[in-house]
């Protein structure tokens, strides 16, 4: 019978032992707690989304959080209706 030979086990790649700890070692983005937000978009428009990300060495996720902070800015310009308006008003 023909042995075969295996090499070391390969070690994590984040240098943790496992993904909570590097979970739990990250650096918080806000202090403020966050919310998921989970939307439906073409397939045409995420590719383009992810080209130009990735073009520009970004993050789909930041890019996406930045676009919706311009839009609907800080809490007191929401509440006085201020911002702008991509859809028109009904």
């Amino acid at each position: 019978m023909k042995k075969i030979a295996f090499g070391t086990k390969p070690t994590s790649p984040t240098g943790h032992a496992n993904l909570d700890d590097w979970v739990d070692g990250r650096p918080a983005r806000t202090a403020e707690p966050t919310k998921r937000l989970t939307i439906d978009v073409p397939v045409s428009l995420h590719q383009r989304i992810k080209v130009q990300c990735t073009l520009q060495g970004h993050n789909m996720a930041d890019v996406l959080r930045a676009i919706l902070q311009t839009q609907f800015g800080s809490e007191s310009a929401v509440s006085a209706g201020e911002g702008q308006h991509v859809l028109p008003r009904t």
